[in-house]
C-alpha cells in the first residue's frame, strides 16, 4: 500500500516540538502495516524553503526513509477541471498535484489536514482515499484489532467534564461540526467511557 504524506503531515512529524499529538501514532500505524510512505517532490520544495531551519535539516537527514515520487504525473482532465475551478494560487495547484496521484492510482492514500485538499477529494469522488490523521487512525485501529496493543490501552468511565474538550482527538468534529463544543458542554454531567493510549485519547 501505498500512502503520500502531505507537507504538513511530515513538518509535524520531523518538528522538535509536537504540534499534532497524534502524528506518533500514525507513523507506528504505517510501520505495523508496512505501507510505503511516499512523498511528493512539490513536498521536498516545500520543505526545502520552510523557515524552521531544524525542521528542514532533520528531514534531509531523513529523507532516505520516504519512497520520492520522482515525476509528476500530468493532470487529468477530471483534475484539469477541478484545479480551474477552485484553486486560486500556486500552493491551491501544488495541492492538487498531490491529489492528482490518488486519482490517476499511482499512490492507494493520500493522508493530509488540509481541508481544501479533502474537498477536491469529494468533488473527484475518491474521499474514501484521502484521509485525516484521526480518520486514517480510526480505519486502521477497527480493521485491523489484532495489531492494537491493548496493554497500553486504559479504558475508564468518567463524566464528559473530565475530559479535555480541547484534546486534538475532537479537531476533527470541531471542523466537521460547529456547534460541536456547545453540544459537548452540554453533556457535562453527563457519563462517558474514554480509552487512552500513552496518555493519548484516542
Amino acid at each position: 500500500m501505498k500512502v503520500l504524506l502531505d507537507t504538513n503531515i511530515i513538518i509535524h512529524r520531523e518538528a522538535n516540538r509536537i504540534v499534532q499529538q497524534d502524528i506518533g501514532q500514525l507513523f507506528n500505524w504505517l510501520d505495523k502495516l508496512h505501507y510505503e510512505k511516499y512523498v511528493h517532490p512539490i513536498t521536498i520544495l516545500e520543505i526545502k524553503n520552510y523557515q524552521n531551519k531544524q525542521v528542514v535539516e532533520t528531514f534531509t537527514v531523513k529523507l532516505d526513509s520516504y519512497h520520492l515520487i520522482k515525476h509528476q504525473l500530468p493532470f487529468s482532465i477530471n483534475v484539469q477541471n477541478i484545479s480551474k475551478e477552485i484553486d486560486v494560487n500556486d500552493n491551491d495547484i501544488n495541492d492538487t498535484h498531490l491529489i492528482n496521484e490518488v486519482y490517476e492510482g499511482r499512490i492507494d492514500i493520500l493522508i493530509t489536514q488540509d481541508k481544501k485538499i479533502h474537498f477536491k477529494a469529494n468533488k473527484l469522488g475518491i474521499s474514501n482515499k484521502v484521509f485525516k490523521i484521526q480518520s486514517f487512525l480510526e480505519k486502521v485501529t477497527s480493521e485491523n484489532p489484532d495489531l492494537v496493543n491493548y496493554n497500553v490501552l486504559a479504558v475508564k468511565k468518567a463524566d464528559f467534564a473530565e475530559v479535555d474538550i480541547n484534546d486534538s482527538f475532537f479537531d476533527s468534529f470541531r471542523e466537521d461540526y460547529n456547534e460541536f463544543n456547545d453540544w459537548y458542554k452540554s453533556k457535562f454531567d453527563k457519563v462517558c467511557y474514554v480509552c487512552y493510549s500513552d496518555n493519548y485519547l484516542i
